[in-house]
């Protein structure tokens, strides 16, 4: 019995601080907190007790159902069952088509957007100025985005742990992954190259750096799990090490000889990588991943220096001599088991539904480039590496900074630097291998050095600022700063440039 004890409490665990799953049960219990508030209202409150009703109730014994005898009897049992039927019938009610439906509609605000959608596939076969047609799907992508990560939590939760894991792993990054693949098979190698660095360089530098700025503008600074963010860190460095190669490559050899080559079997190489981290975190190693961290008090809290440091200690070391959970693991205690929101057979024909919708707005959106470039007058580098990495990334993005003001920064950090790592390991060499089986030699890893370089320093930044497992708002700000040179930079980015003949 205890090892059965010790076994559940090391799955709860693992559920807790796993940063695939932590994101989902973080959305879902939000929302069953709202669905049970709902329930609850509808349950009849008993008047409070005075010293009257409690002394009558005292002497007076209740009589039993039972013993009602004639017409009374039925109705008393016809309003004592009446009492739960709104509940109850509001629970039935949810689990039809049409509360199905709602629940998935009503999960996030930002699901309004969906309008956007039939507007901008319309546009687009209505021959509409190519601007407006990029707008309206770049807009309808974004709620799209939030359903189809919304049906895989879902799934994921049917699937238990690991195989939840890897699920939500696979479809973290899809909409990058299916704006990827259909500008690959139209050969626009920029926009892909593009916008995959430039997905790493949002998450890594806007999302955290607003994280880092939301959590401690009232906090003196924030603590998170080292482990967690230095090794992923660590795997995105081994990454920009596989860009770099090939650039030192090219310059060795400008004729481009045995770069494809090299792209395809480095590509394989990380996706291996990839696969044995997520054995590591998932199987042999997740106890590193369940360590939790320090809490920070808020900046109108703070104490003199000195006492509140040895008040602190001393607080936290006679709370765990008596037995009593530390702060962080307070929440742990209260949070209730997690139960899907949808049925399975709903969450599959909401991934399913909104992962084509995806598709097709991505097309829409990806036929639309050229002409708005040649419009707008902006460049390719500036639509790859700055605007599409927001469509994907804004439910994330909002998450992030919510936790973050929450002082959950493990969950914050998870979402930014793991859905970088993912894109770094999984994406980019997912693409490369497609382009081997498609036959597009132009799709390798030597990407353009203006990428190169700013990813390299961009990395290297995020490693100096995470090692000490702390953060504070000026950290933020110099990971916003590094953001809005790169934004500066691409948008003069000259079109002619070496990243436009590469794709030529």
């Amino acid at each position: 019995m205890h090892r059965l004890n010790r076994t559940a409490s090391n799955v709860a665990d693992t559920e807790r601080f796993n940063p695939f799953c932590r994101l989902s049960q973080y959305r879902r219990r939000k929302a069953h907190t709202r669905l049970r508030n709902k329930y609850s209202s509808q349950q009849p409150r008993s008047p409070p007790k005075t010293e009257e009703s409690i002394d009558s109730q005292a002497t007076v014994v209740p009589k039993e159902p039972n013993r009602v005898e004639g017409p009374n009897r039925v109705d008393t049992i016809a309003l004592e069952e009446g009492r739960q039927q709104p509940a109850e019938k509001e629970m039935e009610e949810h689990k039809t088509i049409l509360g199905q439906f709602k629940t998935a509609m009503f999960n996030s605000w930002i699901n309004v957007l969906l309008v956007f959608a039939p507007v901008g596939i319309a546009t687009h076969y209505a021959g509409v100025d190519p601007t407006i047609v990029f707008v309206m799907n770049f807009i309808a992508i974004i709620p799209l985005a939030a359903l189809l990560s919304y049906g895989t939590e879902e799934i994921a939760l049917y699937c238990g742990d690991v195989l939840g894991g890897l699920l939500n792993a696979s479809f973290g990054n899809a909409v990058e992954l299916i704006v990827s693949i259909l500008a690959l098979v139209k050969g626009e190698i920029v926009i892909v190259q593009t916008s995959l660095i430039g997905s790493i360089l949002s998450n890594l530098l806007l999302v955290l750096g607003m994280a880092f700025i939301a959590g401690g503008y009232n906090r003196i600074e924030q603590n998170f799990n080292t482990t967690v963010a230095q090794t992923a860190s660590s795997l995105l460095a081994l990454a920009v090490g596989s860009l770099v190669v090939p650039t030192a490559f090219h310059l060795a050899s400008p004729t481009n000889k045995g770069i494809t080559e090299l792209s395809r079997g480095t590509a394989v190489i990380l996706l291996l990588v990839y696969a044995s981290y997520l054995l590591f975190q998932l199987k042999t190693h997740s106890a590193m991943y369940n360590e939790p961290s320090e809490k920070s008090p808020k900046r109108n809290h703070v104490e003199p220096a000195g006492k509140s440091l040895v008040n602190a200690s001393a607080s936290v070391s006679h709370a765990v001599a008596m037995g009593k959970p530390r702060p962080e693991e307070e929440d742990s205690v209260e949070e209730e088991k997690e139960e899907p929101a949808l049925t399975l057979w709903a969450a599959i024909i909401l991934l399913v539904a909104s992962t084509a919708l995806v598709a097709i707005c991505s097309e829409c959106l990806v036929d639309s480039i050229d002409d708005l470039v040649t419009t707008a007058g902006i460049s390719r580098v500036f639509v790859g590496l700055i605007l599409l990495p927001i469509v994907g990334n804004a439910a994330e993005h909002a998450t992030a900074v919510t936790v973050a003001i929450k002082d959950k920064m493990d969950l914050s950090i998870g979402v930014a630097v793991g859905s970088s790592m993912q894109i770094a390991l999984l994406v980019i060499p997912f693409i490369v291998v497609l382009g081997w089986i498609i036959g597009e030699d132009r799709m390798t890893l030597y990407f353009d050095g203006f990428q190169v370089m700013i990813l390299f320093v961009s990395v290297l930044l995020v490693n100096y600022l995470i090692q000490d497992g702390k953060s504070n708002y000026l950290e933020g700000n110099l990971l916003v700063a590094l953001y809005i040179i790169v934004a500066l930079a691409s948008y003069f980015y000259p079109e002619e440039g070496p990243l436009a003949q590469a794709s030529e």
